[in-house]
């Protein structure tokens, strides 16, 4: 074992809470930054749901329940996933391995869809943010969230946005809903409230729920995103990356799902009826309960996660093709090799401008309506988590894990449950589509190329190159080298002496 120098002697305890604390910094600031999409989609899958209710407030409760249900499947079944696949990959690394590379791209194609609609909802979504605060904005809707869109693109010109400023933002804004609950505790229910009736059991309450709880499940789209953002933690070992983003799942179900049914409690409890066209839900309710101050702090502090989640998926969207991309060092080589091509800041711009241009025409059919993009949100990752779980199935049973097989057949079954329920809306129908034309690109341009082998891995490899980027080439980590990496690297060496 290397000794310290001369004169900084440190004790086997002292070290020893130095990993301990370093370790810790990372795996919050890991599972807090993954989670900002989940977290961030609490400010519209709720009033989703309730918009599918016509406003029956006494059935939002049962709807929400059954969305936090359904996520806490495919957790339980992604808790397996990345076990298996402690390098990230998620369910394109899944498919592969079940299934050959050829089907990796169908969730690959279900990704690129995704990206797109997560940075057109959240611009969307946090020009609502911004109007519940400043009214007079309302008549400068799209023009705002098309300002939004270029701001956060641009930004990304300057490379990636660090993995603590994600977390930062996820953290500020559970703190003004924390806020807000608490003011909520001691609010008068509104006269509404006893106004609503909860139609019995033979009154259509069970199928309204049914149909929609699935508009709502735009609250698992950043489920996928720890299977996946492990590759980004080459400081740990395969042990490591294994433990973080199980713990990353785990309390990315805690912490939105509770937040999601506190939320849901508070709505329901107070009366909060659906909200006006220049309002929200979740606004309405903080305007209600808080102080002015409190207020503000919801709203700043919605609208930032919210464009940091678009700004996330600006990043991983063109990462994805870069991994694709032909050029020097492209271990797939099968799409266009201007889309490999970063600038000085490592920054693939061309795709980041293709993603740009996708997710403005979004906004613009839309005109910046989050309500209406919700239609279309959860179809997309859907196909993904479906591909993934029937992949962890065949997979569990090769190795004869009975009981996991059961689990991820439940799972799987409750995710096809959900799609088929979205795509009975034609607006679904949309979004599928473009799934099923993405996925076909990527595979047809994958044949062209002589049908190259690893292609499964690209999601992983994608992470990991983000990691690189934004660290200069460096191993990945907001974190410094002396704080927590070399603790980690010390602790393994300690471990295999």
């Amino acid at each position: 074992m290397r000794r310290p120098p001369a004169g900084c002697l440190v004790s086997a305890p002292a070290t020893r809470r130095a990993w301990i604390h370093g370790r810790t910094a990372l795996l919050i600031a890991f599972a807090f930054s993954v989670m900002a999409d989940p977290v961030s989609s609490v400010a519209y899958a709720i009033e989703a749901a309730l918009r599918e209710l016509d406003g029956n407030l006494a059935l939002l409760l049962p709807a929400m329940g059954m969305v936090v249900l359904v996520v806490a499947l495919v957790v339980t079944s992604y808790h397996q996933l990345v076990g298996r696949f402690p390098e990230g990959g998620g369910a394109a690394a899944a498919t592969g391995k079940a299934f050959g590379d050829g089907l990796s791209f169908v969730p690959m194609g279900a990704l690129i869809v995704d990206f797109v609609l997560t940075i057109a909802i959240s611009v969307s979504a946090g020009s609502s943010a911004l109007i519940s605060y400043l009214p007079a904005l309302a008549p400068y809707r799209l023009p705002l969230a098309l300002g939004l869109l270029v701001v956060v693109a641009g930004l990304m010109w300057f490379g990636h946005l660090g993995r603590a400023v994600f977390a930062l933002l996820t953290v500020i804004f559970l703190a003004a809903a924390v806020a807000v609950l608490v003011s909520a505790l001691g609010a008068e229910p509104g006269a509404a409230q006893t106004a609503t009736h909860a139609p019995g059991l033979f009154d259509g309450a069970p199928l309204a729920v049914i149909l929609a709880f699935p508009v709502a499940m735009a609250l698992a789209t950043g489920v996928e995103a720890p299977s996946s953002a492990i590759a980004q933690l080459a400081q740990l070992d395969d042990a490591g990356r294994r433990t973080f983003g199980r713990w990353a799942l785990w309390l990315t179900l805690g912490i939105v799902g509770t937040l999601t049914l506190a939320i849901t409690a508070a709505v329901v409890a107070l009366g909060i009826h659906l909200p006006h066209e220049d309002s929200t839900l979740v606004a309405d309710l903080a305007r209600a309960v808080g102080t002015p101050a409190v207020f503000t702090l919801f709203q700043a502090a919605t609208a930032l996660l919210l464009l940091s989640a678009a700004s996330s998926s600006f990043q991983a969207g063109p990462g994805l093709l870069k991994a694709l991309a032909r050029g020097e060092g492209s271990a797939h080589g099968v799409l266009p090799e201007p889309l490999g091509r970063t600038n000085s800041h490592h920054t693939p711009y061309v795709g980041v401008v293709l993603f740009l241009v996708l997710s403005g025409a979004v906004v613009i059919a839309a005109d910046a309506r989050e309500p209406r993009l919700v239609l279309f949100y959860a179809v997309a990752v859907f196909v993904s988590f479906l591909m993934g779980l029937a992949s962890m199935a065949i997979l569990a049973h090769r190795d004869g894990q009975r009981r996991w097989v059961a689990l991820n057949v439940a799972a799987a079954i409750a995710v096809a449950f959900t799609l088929a329920m979205n795509v009975i809306r034609p607006a679904a129908l949309g979004s599928l589509a473009a799934t099923a034309l993405a996925a076909g690109v990527l595979y047809a341009a994958w044949v062209r190329a002589g049908r190259p082998r690893g292609a499964a891995h690209a999601v992983a490899e994608a992470e990991a190159g983000e990691a690189e980027s934004a660290a200069g080439g460096e191993h990945a980590g907001e974190m410094s080298e002396e704080t927590v990496s070399i603790p980690v690297r010390r602790a393994g060496a300690r471990t295999r002496e």
